[in-house]
């Protein structure tokens, strides 16, 4: 493993990546990438959790090769990485092609994997995911290696969640507006043209269908024309 300093500055790069105004894919794919040189691995990957179907599947990863990349899930408590998410806590191993727990030791016989660190990505206690990482050759981690690559993985799931966050409130802040123009635009027509609301909101929906644009524009272009107006 690297030493301290060069943690340090790996650490620094990562922190600059979360807290940038980087779509999430783009911030995952630093963070494995920088996180693969720091921890001298050869392959480091995000497992994140699908609430729906409660699988993990890989969201990024530097790896190159095509083996590697082919879509796969994994089950909570499946696997190494499924044990890691089920378990909250991290697992290493000296030789993944001895050890019974892992699935794919065909693939890491491929793609000469030997050592794996995997580690849960927790916020508040709760698990979005798990991240691992792969040498080349035998490496008892660390204490130290195990608790870096924690807190990078608690850093990529607090910068997930709140990107989430951020995301969900963006939504609902464009619903609730998309929501008062659409009302004040119906109450433009009832009182322009004698209508109820009923009427106002079909005349509207209409407009929407035949001119192909969603209510909102259509909201709008009521709002701005009465507005010329008057």
């Amino acid at each position: 493993m690297k030493q301290t300093s060069d943690y340090l500055v790996a650490l620094n790069k990562i922190s600059q990546a979360i807290t940038s105004d980087l779509y999430i894919e783009d911030i995952l794919k630093l963070i494995v990438n920088l996180t693969a040189s720091m921890m001298n691995a050869k392959i480091c990957a995000v497992w994140l959790l699908e609430e729906k179907t409660k699988e993990l599947k890989i969201r990024a990863t530097q790896a190159m090769s095509q083996e590697y990349l082919k879509e796969r899930s994994l089950k909570i408590g499946e696997g190494i990485v499924g044990l890691v998410a089920q378990e909250r806590k991290a697992i290493s191993i000296l030789d993944v092609t001895l050890d019974k727990r892992y699935k794919e030791k065909e693939l890491a016989k491929k793609e000469s994997l030997v050592s794996m660190l995997s580690v849960p990505m927790l916020v508040k206690d709760e698990v979005i995911g798990v991240m691992s990482c792969y040498t080349t050759k035998e490496y008892a981690f660390t204490k130290k290696d195990i608790d870096l690559f924690s807190t990078v993985a608690n850093q990529a799931a607090v910068a997930m969640h709140n990107t989430e966050l951020l995301i969900k409130t963006r939504i609902i802040q464009e619903e609730l507006e998309s929501r008062k123009k659409i009302e004040k635009a119906k109450g433009i027509l009832m009182k322009t043209q004698g209508i109820n609301e009923d009427k106002a909101y079909n005349v509207m929906r209409k407009a929407s269908m035949d001119k192909r644009v969603n209510m909102k524009e259509i909201a709008e272009a009521i709002i701005l024309a009465y507005e010329i107006q008057n």
